[in-house]
C-alpha cells in the first residue's frame, strides 16, 4: 500500500494547536527518518519487568495495545522502511518518502481543502500568513462564543478602516502623516486598532521628536484574508511615489514668497520678476452716464421726478441816489 500523506498531513494538523509552515511539515518528515535510522537496542522482556527502570541507551519493549511500528533501521529507494504494527498502518509508515517537496505539500493541502469544503464539514483548512491550520466554519461562530463565553465581536468603524488601510499601505507610517491624508485626528482609531492587534509600533522615525511609527501585524493578514501585504489589491489612484511627494509638499508646505505672487522683490533678494510701469486708460464719463451705468447695474434706484412749484422772482433792493443818501427830515 502506497504512503498516503494527505491522511498524514491530516493528523499533523488536528494534532497542532499552532499554523504548520512547509518548513515545519519538511523539518517533521526529516525528524522521522532520523529515528528511522538510528540504531536502537531491544531490551530482553524476561531482564525488564514491568514498572522496572530502563537503563541508560536501551529501549522498553513497546506494548502490543500501541498501534507503533518498530524501524527496521534499512531504506530502499529513498523510502524508509518499516514494519507495519498492522496492515491499516502501513500506508502510515512503509514506504515514507525521503523528500517531501513544497509542491507535494501544497497539491496535498488543496485537495484536503477541497474535500472539506465538499463535505461541508465543520472544519475548513486555510492556508495563513504563518501556515495551514484548521478552523471551525464560521457559521458555528456563535455555538462557539457561547460555550467560551464570549461577546460578540465589534465591528470597525469608518474611520478605523481608513486609518488601517493608510497604514497598511504606508507603514511603516507616523501618526502625523495619518493625519496630514485624512485631514483629522487619528489618536482614537489607532488606539483601537492596537487594542484588536492590528497594529503595533514598529520603531521610531528619524525624525524631529523621533516619532512612533505603526506597521501591521499577523492578525491583519488574517483579517483581510492575505498571506502577505504583496498580494494587497494595488491601488489605481495615486501611486506610492506620488503620495510621498504629496505628502512632503504637504508637511513642509510654505506661504508664497513675493516672487510667485509677482510683487517686487526687496534689496538682496534678487531680480524682481516685473518693474515695467503699468498704464491705467481713464474713460471720461459724464455725470448722466454714470449715473444711467448705475441704475442698469442695480446699485442705485432710479430717481423719481418729483414736480416743484416755480420758486417767486426776488424783489429788486431800493438804491439811494447821492442826494438822498440821508433821509430828509419831516
Amino acid at each position: 500500500m502506497a504512503f498516503n500523506l494527505k491522511k498524514v498531513l491530516k493528523a499533523l494538523l488536528f494534532s497542532s494547536s499552532q499554523p504548520l509552515s512547509i518548513k515545519d511539515i519538511q523539518t517533521a518528515f526529516a525528524r522521522f527518518h532520523d529515528q528511522a535510522t538510528a540504531p536502537k537496542a531491544v531490551v530482553d522482556p524476561t531482564v525488564a519487568a514491568e514498572g522496572a527502570p530502563v537503563a541508560e541507551g536501551e529501549v522498553a519493549e513497546v506494548s502490543a495495545e500501541e498501534p507503533v511500528a518498530v524501524a527496521s533501521g534499512e531504506t530502499e529507494g529513498g523510502h524508509a522502511m518499516f514494519a507495519p504494527a498492522s496492515a491499516a498502518d502501513a500506508e502510515l509508515y512503509q514506504d515514507v518518502p525521503s523528500l517531501i517537496t513544497a509542491a507535494q505539500i501544497r497539491e496535498a493541502m488543496d485537495e484536503l481543502a477541497a474535500e472539506l469544503r465538499a463535505a461541508d464539514d465543520i472544519y475548513l483548512l486555510i492556508d495563513g500568513a504563518s501556515g495551514y491550520r484548521l478552523v471551525t466554519h464560521p457559521r458555528f461562530a456563535r455555538w462557539i462564543r457561547i460555550q467560551r463565553d464570549e461577546p460578540a465581536p465589534a465591528k470597525l468603524t469608518q474611520s478605523a478602516l481608513e486609518t488601517l488601510a493608510i497604514i497598511a499601505y504606508r507603514q511603516p507610517v507616523t501618526r502625523t502623516e495619518i493625519e496630514t491624508i485624512r485631514g483629522v485626528s487619528a489618536e482614537a482609531g489607532l488606539n483601537k486598532l492596537m487594542e484588536r492587534e492590528l497594529v503595533y509600533i514598529v520603531g521610531r522615525a528619524d525624525l524631529p521628536g523621533r516619532p512612533l511609527q505603526y506597521g501591521t501585524t499577523d492578525k491583519f493578514l488574517e483579517f483581510v484574508g492575505v498571506k502577505s501585504l504583496v498580494e494587497l489589491p494595488a491601488s489605481d489612484v495615486l501611486s506610492p511615489r506620488q503620495i510621498d511627494e504629496w505628502l512632503k509638499n504637504a508637511i513642509t508646505s510654505k506661504p508664497p514668497a513675493d516672487e510667485e505672487m509677482g510683487l517686487p522683490l526687496e534689496d538682496g533678494e534678487g531680480e524682481s520678476p516685473n518693474l515695467a510701469p503699468v498704464d491705467v486708460e481713464h474713460v471720461p464719463m459724464s455725470a448722466e452716464t454714470a449715473a444711467e451705468v448705475f441704475v442698469e447695474q442695480g446699485v442705485v434706484e432710479p430717481a423719481v421726478a418729483v414736480e416743484e412749484a416755480p420758486l417767486p422772482a426776488p424783489e429788486p433792493e431800493p438804491s439811494f441816489g447821492e442826494e438822498n443818501d440821508k433821509p430828509a427830515s419831516a
